[in-house]
């Protein structure tokens, strides 16, 4: 865990970093500039873009970390594999955009009557789902090679601080509706170009494919398409799961509501923020233990990467919540947004899952049972559209919030089943269930505190509360539920000699 760790840790602070300049655009420009209808509007561009290239990728960002190994010789040698991590995607994009346009009319209908806005600009979702389908495919070549921190920084700086600028643009009147959503695609078009000179500078890239070297390895060719192609139809259920909520909130209740949802979001997804950098270099090391089938080390690594994920992400989902009221109050307009009190809570329970979980299902996937993950995205994408259509009528967001978080959980429980008795690694341990334990202390206490002091003052209150969440850290470091993060901590506080 040494270089996943300290990789990792730096990630996560750049990560971090991003969050505090995402939190001044959420907090003080978005919420105070723009109108929910013009969140809403950005958020469903974003969503419609993210679904457009989880399809068009075919895979591929799967396929570079599963695959890599196989083509990376050691010896500097990677074999046209950078060639082909080009053009496959490139193929499915334009597979996807003539879908796209076939389904124009009928989409048209379907949000026609409660989000006119989107229609008018339905469209540009081709070049902003264009330039984020390459700026994550340079990312994710830069993760095999051990390099997260600079792609990490185009994501959540580059990226928020290029949002930051529109948003504030936009705000002060000198860009209209349609250059707000050309700026916006600029953002992300400069971060592709960014993470692709980043890539080129680490040397050993090449465009040239290598033929003689797949004619030499007809195994590795064959597995990868039968990988690929499981990952094409097991992406039309996976990537359309997590946006189903914004398209039916937008389609049923209106843009306005969409914004509202994506601020509770936006909250919400700070939980799972550690996952993204523990897991960006976790996942190679994961993927040569598996092929090297060294199921003690890789099951070391799962159970290592979710307890510290849940352990992190726990605190910092109960630091939100015991602070919501005050996060509302602070928020510009935030009594607009108050309504989504517990559509942030059921929401960050859900990312606590993602982020504990989502490692077995990486490990599902690289295996040979990697079978399973289509069964169980399909029932995902079944359960989220089945629990949409029953809940959003009758409790709003909140139903589309518990909706997400009853399939995730019923999803992440079959992955889990699985890795455990077909993978034959254990994930769960008895820390596990302690650091649970902590977390529903938290959470008991909290309310118990709000019980007793009903009319504090919301500062004080939220001080108060704060400080049962600190000491439940202090707890868990105390107790060795992660010995990864302490011998962290300790290594940080001896540099500075505390």
């Amino acid at each position: 865990m040494g270089v996943i760790a300290k990789q990792s840790i730096k990630g996560t602070i750049v990560t971090y970093i991003g969050v505090a300049v995402g939190f001044v655009t959420t907090f003080f420009v978005i919420t105070r500039f723009l109108s929910a209808e013009e969140i809403g509007l950005a958020r469903v561009l974003v969503d419609a873009a993210t679904l457009f290239i989880g399809l068009a990728q075919l895979g591929t960002s799967a396929s570079i970390l599963r695959f890599y190994p196989y083509f990376h010789t050691g010896k500097g040698e990677e074999h046209g594999f950078f060639f082909w991590t080009m053009l496959v995607p490139l193929i499915g994009f334009v597979l996807v955009a003539a879908v796209f346009f076939a389904c124009h009319g009928a989409l048209s209908n379907w949000f026609g009557e409660k989000s006119p806005l989107f229609v008018s600009y339905y469209y540009f979702v081709l070049p902003l789902a264009f330039c984020m389908l390459y700026q994550t495919v340079f990312e994710t070549n830069a993760n095999v090679r051990m390099h997260i921190v600079v792609p990490r920084a185009v994501r959540e700086l580059l990226t928020r601080i290029g949002l930051l600028v529109v948003y504030l643009l936009y705000a002060f009147r000198l860009l209209t509706i349609d250059g707000f959503v050309l700026a916006l695609i600029g953002v992300y078009a400069l971060a592709a170009i960014c993470n692709g000179a980043y890539l080129f500078s680490l040397g050993g890239i090449s465009l040239r494919p290598d033929f003689a070297f797949l004619k030499a390895h007809k195994d590795v060719v064959r597995k990868y398409l039968l990988y690929t192609a499981f990952l094409i139809v097991s992406a039309v259920a996976s990537v359309l799961a997590p946006t189903l909520s914004s398209f039916f909130i937008t389609a049923q209740m209106g843009l306005s509501y969409t914004g509202i949802f994506a601020i509770a979001t936006y909250i919400s997804v700070m939980v799972s923020i550690p996952y993204r950098s523990l897991t960006a270099i976790a996942s190679p090391q994961l993927s040569l233990a598996i092929k090297e089938n060294r199921q003690d080390e890789s099951g070391l690594l799962l159970s290592q990467v979710s307890r510290n994920l849940l352990l992190i992400g726990g605190l910092i989902l109960s630091a939100i919540w015991v602070n919501i009221d005050l996060i509302f109050t602070i928020l510009p307009n935030g009594s607009t947004y108050a309504v989504a009190k517990y559509v942030v809570l059921l929401l960050g329970i859900g990312q606590l899952i993602v982020a504990t979980f989502q490692f077995a299902l990486t490990a599902l996937s690289y295996s040979r049972y990697y079978p399973f993950s289509l069964l169980y995205s399909f029932i995902l994408t079944a359960l989220a559209l089945v629990l949409n259509n029953l809940f959003i009528p009758r409790w709003g967001m909140n139903g589309a919030a518990m909706a997400s978080l009853i399939a995730q959980a019923v999803y992440f429980l079959l992955v889990t089943l699985t890795v455990r008795y077909a993978v034959g690694s254990r994930m769960l341990t008895g820390k596990h269930m302690l650091i649970v334990a902590l977390l529903a202390a938290i959470f008991a206490l909290n309310a118990l505190m709000l019980h007793l002091l009903p009319e504090m003052n919301i500062w004080l209150s939220s001080i108060l509360r704060s400080m049962v969440v600190l000491l439940a850290a202090l707890a868990a470091y105390r107790l060795q539920l992660s010995p990864e993060l302490n011998d962290q901590i300790y290594a940080l506080l001896h540099r500075v000699r505390l």
